[in-house]
């Protein structure tokens, strides 16, 4: 497929077109790609695509060479990926996935702007790639916050799993809005003046919107973090509730104990165990024992 930015339109052309003309795009899938010798011998384009597990740019003689490796939102496991070729005047994407023909379509149909160029279409092939990533941002966010407020109430089950699952999945994005801000930032040198000053300038918007997603990836980590702070917290008063339960009533049968064991020497002279009223005594001191402790406690707010 080819394209050709003309009188602030993006038309379909053909191959020969693109060969001779400026401001064009082709889309190759892999198999394509490694069947087209002749541009490859053109213009040496002589990186070899391997698969692709990140995004930058790639400076050579004569042009850029760029990877995209763009992880889809909500479906945080799956990606899609292409590479592509800035030279002066023309831009070559391979790509399996179909992504950039859509974009493209999409381009095409919607209403372009006045003074349309080669380096706006290529902005907005990159912008729509994040487009819509703040929204899925809140949406984490908003995620994190229902299992802080479960931590809180303590009715989280598999705290550790689910946490484990959105931290993969917001050090996935911020590697990826990182790797977009550096491929900006490459392209914005413009040392080889492939883009005109005024078409490159739109490049910074770009930058800045995956500089600002970076950003707000890294809110989200730091939130994350928080909250698993607070459910190590939550975990730690649990358990010292726990430990103070044990303890008071460690401390109430303990003088119990000691009356248990003083009166299990049995020695033979001992008043008490021959008196008739010892075993009803017996029962009444450790009751008043019982009870008097319970009112220490409650009065010094321990229970």
């Amino acid at each position: 497929m080819y394209f050709q930015v003309e009188n602030e339109q993006v038309v379909p052309v053909d191959k020969n077109i693109f060969l001779k003309e400026r401001n064009v795009v082709a889309i190759y899938d892999r198999k394509e790609w490694e069947e087209e010798k002749e541009l490859q011998n053109t213009y040496q384009l002589t990186q070899y695509i391997e698969k692709v597990h990140f995004c930058k740019v790639e400076r050579h003689i004569g042009y850029l060479f760029g990877t995209c490796y763009v992880p889809i939102p909500k479906e945080h496991m799956k990606h899609k990926e292409f590479v592509f070729y800035i030279l002066e005047g023309k831009i070559i994407f391979i790509d399996d996935s179909n992504t950039i023909a859509k974009e493209i379509t999409r381009i095409v149909e919607a209403k372009i702007r006045r003074n349309y160029s080669l380096e706006r279409l290529l902005y907005d092939l990159l912008i729509n790639l994040i487009e819509n990533d703040l929204l899925f941002l809140e949406l984490i966010e908003q995620e994190i916050s229902k299992i802080e407020e479960h931590v809180l109430r303590g009715t989280l089950d598999n705290f550790n799993m689910k946490m484990l699952e959105i931290k993969k999945m917001i050090a996935k994005l911020y590697r990826y809005y990182s790797q977009m801000t550096d491929l900006g930032e490459e392209i914005l040198d413009n040392e080889e003046e492939f883009f005109d000053k005024e078409g490159y300038a739109t490049f910074r918007v770009f930058t800045d919107r995956a500089s600002r997603l970076q950003n707000e990836t890294q809110t989200l980590r730091e939130y994350a973090m928080q909250v698993q702070d607070v459910y190590q917290s939550e975990i730690g008063i649990r358990q010292n509730n726990v430990m103070k339960v044990l303890t008071i009533v460690t401390t109430i049968f303990l003088p119990l104990t000691l009356i248990v064991g003083w009166y299990g020497m049995n020695f033979v002279y001992m008043p008490e165990i021959s008196w008739k009223f010892g075993y009803p005594m017996v029962i009444l001191i450790s009751a008043i024992i019982v009870i008097g402790s319970l009112l220490l406690f409650k009065k010094k707010k321990y229970w």
